[in-house]
Parts: C-alpha cells; structure tokens; sequence
C-alpha cells in the first residue's frame, strides 16, 4: 500500500533522511519511531505530499505522489503533529468541511461526519467552538478530521498528545476497530502506545533506518536478546535458584515472596531447561510467565550509535 525508495531530503549539505527503502502491506498497523531530529516528521511531510523530496519516489497505493498528487492523497488521511483546526469553527461544521474537501459525495457528508464523532467520542462537543475545547478535545478533532473521509491510508503523527489516559484507551479501541481495513503509520515518543496498538516498527536514527521489523523480532534481535522468566510456585527452595544461577544463560534469578524471577539469555531450549528443573525441584509451578526486552531498551539499545544501515 506504501512502498518507498532510497528517499533523501537535503537541507544544503545536511541531509534530514537519507536513502530509506521501506514497504507497509495494506492493512498493517507500523509505528514509525526515532529520535527527536532523526527525520520522522520529515518523512511523514513526504509521504503525504507536503514536502518534496530531493530524490527518491513514493507509491501511495500504486500511485507515484508526486506525479499524481490529488489522485494520491484522496487515500491518505493526515494527522500532522499540530493538527490543522480552525478554531473559530464549531466540531462538526468543520468536519462536514473537512469531508467536503476530500470530496465525500454531498449525500454522504452528515454519515460520515457522525461516524468520526460516534468513533472519537465527540457527539456532546459537536456544537462547540473548537477555540473552547481543551487540548486532549482537539486533538480528538484533529484525530476525526483524518478519518472523517474513510481514507485507505492513515498516517498520525503523534496521535495521542495531550489525551488522558481514558482517551488513550479510547484510541486504541479506534486502532483496534480500523486494523485490517485501513494501513495505519503512527509516529510517537510514546513507545507503550507502539506496543499496544502496532504490529511492526521502523526505526529512523540520523536520518536512516537503523530497524524495521516485528517487535518480537527485534527484541530477539538485539544485544541482550533478554528475557524475563517468571515462575509463580508453591514452595520457595532457595538451593533451585542457586543451581539457575549457576546455568551460563542465566544472568539473574531472585525469589519475591513465591514468584521465582529469571532473567534468560538464549532460545526456547533455556526455558524448557528451567521450567524441567523446576518441576523436578518439587517447587509446585502453578504458573510460568515469559517477557521480552521492554520496547524502551531496544530502542536505546538501537539508537545509541549514530550510524544506521538498512
């Protein structure tokens, strides 16, 4: 649905994003991450038409954007970081004059106006001045404005600033309802909302891509490949844990009350090895739990050095 070729952006002899090469099946949920300065607001400006690049091409669903711009962005629905509100209009007036510029047949204005305010929760602010909305309100407006057209394509960039945790769960119902009918690009800081709501992640540092892959691949991907192995027991038997301790891909083991904690190096072999030992132990396993790497380490981890390749 989104295919893109050796982009490059320069700024006189500095180059915002250089060579990056990436495809989005339709249907896909990707967030799109770095960070601050690495080029991501760039690279949004140029997949939605609003900033040519200095070389490269982007396809838009087959269509060349900057060869066929209007037929390109009719399948796009945009959320730039400020969103563009106009703030002496009411909600739904400037909704209903969103959708008609996107060319929503005049019939089908007013559907398609409530189906954006039913699906951001905005029906009792719809009579309102958006001037008088708080900022988690407007950014709920900002939200409804690129979906207001049903758009094939939507690219949010920063999506959930200034909502409060009751929005965010909101927004993530929304993702969780368009995945699968729309292909989704979400550009955050807010890494728990990529790993609430994304399937795949690129990671843009300097200007290049440094990662893009499944979230499980790269947190097994990465240096530490950690993981965190919790075993809920009946018996707490000091010595089991001595013996993990000892075992070459183990690097932590500690009790917490009858939690058994295990901080694992290596594949699904260390684990079958640590729950028979288990078992064996007569600790009584009640339960096993297993988590990789927080997504905020792996991208520490990726992002530290200032090169990247692709």
């Amino acid at each position: 649905m989104i295919k893109v070729e050796n982009l490059t952006k320069d700024y006189g002899d500095r180059a915002a994003i250089e060579g990056l090469s990436f495809e989005i099946a339709k249907g896909e949920i990707v967030g799109f991450l770095g960070p601050n300065g690495a080029g991501k607001t760039t690279t949004m400006k140029i997949l939605t038409g609003l900033m040519a690049p200095s070389s490269g091409s982007v396809l838009i669903g087959g269509v060349d954007i900057f060869e066929n711009p209007v037929l390109a962005k009719s399948k796009i629905g945009y959320l730039p970081e400020s969103p563009p509100l106009y703030l002496d209009m009411k909600v739904s007036s400037y909704l209903k004059y969103v959708a008609g510029l996107r060319d929503v047949p005049n019939s089908e204005i007013d559907a398609a106006v409530d189906k954006a305010l039913a699906s951001l929760n905005l029906k009792d602010v719809r009579a309102r001045l958006i001037g008088n909305l708080s900022k988690g309100f407007r950014q709920r407006v900002g939200i409804a404005q690129a979906i207001v057209s049903d758009p094939e394509i939507l690219i949010l960039d920063e999506p959930t600033v200034g909502l409060d945790p009751k929005q965010v769960a909101q927004f993530r119902a929304l993702l969780n309802e368009l995945k699968g009918k729309h292909t989704i690009v979400i550009s955050t800081h807010i890494l728990p909302e990529v790993q609430a709501s994304c399937e795949r992640v690129i990671i843009i540092n300097n200007g290049k891509i440094v990662a893009k892959d499944s979230l499980k691949a790269l947190s097994e991907k990465s240096k530490s490949g950690m993981r965190r192995v919790t075993f809920k027991v009946q018996r707490v038997k000091e010595q089991i844990r001595k013996d993990f301790s000892s075992l070459d891909f183990v690097k932590m083991s500690a009790f917490a009350g009858n939690d058994l904690h295990v901080d694992v190096i290596g594949g699904d072999g260390s684990l079958e090895e640590l729950s028979s030992r288990v078992v064996s132990g007569g600790l009584g396993l009640l339960s096993m739990d297993v988590s990789s790497e927080k997504l905020e380490d792996v991208f520490i981890e990726i992002t530290k050095s200032k090169g990247g390749s692709q």
